[in-house]
């Protein structure tokens, strides 16, 4: 029922913010041809057979069953009749439409994008005057867990250092390094340890991580161990853990991260041990210290204390205030980034796995939402760049295309032949509808349980089941939450 609840608040949040994101920029195809005098036969937020829809002095106004997307028919711009790939009404053609001069054509194209970047804008206002809560890794590139067994840890590389680059560019955050080395199959690190003066260097191979993307593997950032829930007839409980409690040091020793507490329980087990927690009082935040005993726990095959983490912590009391033109600028170098490392022989392979689909988007939401609404919204910012910058790629069916076709026009004096225009809108489609697809299967596969569902069916097979842990959110840490919390 918990679950259910969560669900129900969260989904009208998503529908409203997914939504102005489209919204906006199909209001800036409509107004800007409505402007120059195109015609505008439909304004659809959404695609296929609509759920809503009014028909006000010839427009046809309408909300499509699909959500993710929409359009803005307009028969001078797009003779080829993508309205009807859309989820358009198919009408017959009528009387021949008067000719739109191409600037006229490329200003309504570059309207919708420009509308979204107006969006970020405004967004990117809002998150500077109001902030946006922040984690350890949102602040640092410290390095908050190193597996022993990992290529790292046998490279140098150890709690507490912190990472000034990769590959020569600077980074100022673990998501900085996450973006960095997402892209590349192998990476040279300058790292600085705690204390010494002097960085070093540090080469390491990437391997996959959980959304298919290359990583770090067994290193995190740093990142909060707040207690989600207490397990009952366990060490923690009996000590009086409560939910929300953080746990800030264990046996003495400063917690860096999930991982680091993890280990430390390990090496601890059997021992009763003094562990700090800082929790909400009615006077405030108190110190308190508890002794545990961590225990061997069959089900999970090591030892624990008997929590489960908080893996969609944030500090809500340190906020952030990011400058606007920063933030426009970080969401545009990171698809930038990846946009350039998808026509990059050495990196494509890399990038390719880092990208995430519709499904890979709405989980993120889902996400970010339960963690902070004003991180929904400087992440509804980040769509509004991107959908920005995608949308004016030169591929036919996206805005760029038009462009490239009104372009065309201007230059050799007479349009695309419209059955062209038509074969080839109509090939990018489909390839573009597929992409969708494979990208939406594989998000199902590494995002829910159902990929090892399947596998299950198919017994000669390694079955592997996945749950969501890992949504690059600004201030949450590594791990998104799951239906099966990380238990300590």
């Amino acid at each position: 029922m918990l679950a259910l609840f969560d669900t129900i608040w969260i989904l009208p949040i998503l529908v409203l913010l997914f939504g102005v994101t489209i919204f906006i920029h199909e209001l800036g195809h409509y107004l800007t041809a409505r402007w120059l005098g195109l015609v505008v036969e439909v304004f659809s937020i959404g695609f296929g057979p609509s759920i809503w829809e009014k028909k006000v002095k010839g427009i046809r106004y309408k909300i499509g069953c699909i959500p993710f997307g929409g359009y803005v028919a307009l028969p001078q711009l797009d003779p080829s009749g993508m309205s009807h790939i859309q989820g358009g009404d198919g009408e017959e053609e009528g009387t021949p439409l008067p000719k739109v001069a191409p600037w006229r054509k490329i200003i309504v194209s570059v309207a919708g994008a420009v509308g979204n970047m107006l969006l970020a804008i405004l967004i990117a206002w809002i998150v500077f005057w109001i902030g946006i809560p922040a984690g350890p890794s949102e602040r640092s590139s410290v390095v908050g867990f190193v597996a022993p067994e990992s290529a790292a840890y046998a490279g140098g590389l150890r709690i507490g250092d912190e990472v000034l680059s990769v590959n020569e560019t600077a980074v100022r955050s673990w998501r900085d390094v996450q973006m960095e080395v997402a892209l590349n199959q192998d990476v040279v690190l300058s790292t600085r340890g705690a204390g010494a003066e002097a960085p070093r260097e540090i080469s390491l191979p990437t391997g996959r991580g959980f959304l298919g993307e290359q990583s770090l593997v067994g290193v995190t950032g740093c990142n909060l161990c707040q207690v989600l829930q207490v397990a009952p007839n366990m060490s923690a409980a009996a000590a009086g853990m409560q939910a929300g409690d953080l746990i800030t040091a264990f046996d003495g020793v400063p917690v860096w991260s999930r991982g680091h507490l993890s280990q430390l329980v390990g090496e601890r087990q059997g021992r009763t041990v003094m562990v700090t927690v800082e929790r909400e009082g009615e006077e405030g935040r108190e110190t308190l210290e508890l002794s545990v005993t961590p225990a061997f726990d069959v089900e999970t095959d090591k030892a624990r204390i008997g929590i489960v983490f908080n893996t969609m912590a944030v500090e809500h009391d340190t906020v952030i205030h990011p400058r606007p033109m920063e933030q426009i600028r970080t969401h545009s170098s990171a698809i930038v980034r990846v946009l350039r490392a998808l026509v990059t022989p050495k990196q494509a392979k890399a990038a390719s796995q880092a990208v995430g689909g519709p499904v890979a988007i709405m989980i993120s939401y889902w996400a970010i939402v339960k963690t902070s609404i004003m991180l929904a919204v400087w992440f509804t910012g980040f769509l509004n760049v991107n959908l920005a910058m995608l949308n004016l790629l030169p591929i036919p069916v996206l805005d760029g295309g038009h462009i490239v076709f009104s372009l065309w026009e201007m230059i050799f004096r007479k349009p695309v032949s419209p059955k062209f225009v038509n074969a080839l809108v109509n090939v990018f489609a489909i390839l573009l509808i597929g992409v969708m697809i494979v990208l939406s299967v594989r998000d199902l596969d590494r995002l829910t349980s159902l990929g090892g569902r399947v596998r299950k069916l198919f017994p000669d097979k390694p079955v592997a089941t996945n749950v969501v842990e890992s949504v690059v959110a600004p201030g949450a840490s590594e791990e998104a939450p799951s239906t099966n919390a990380p238990p300590e």
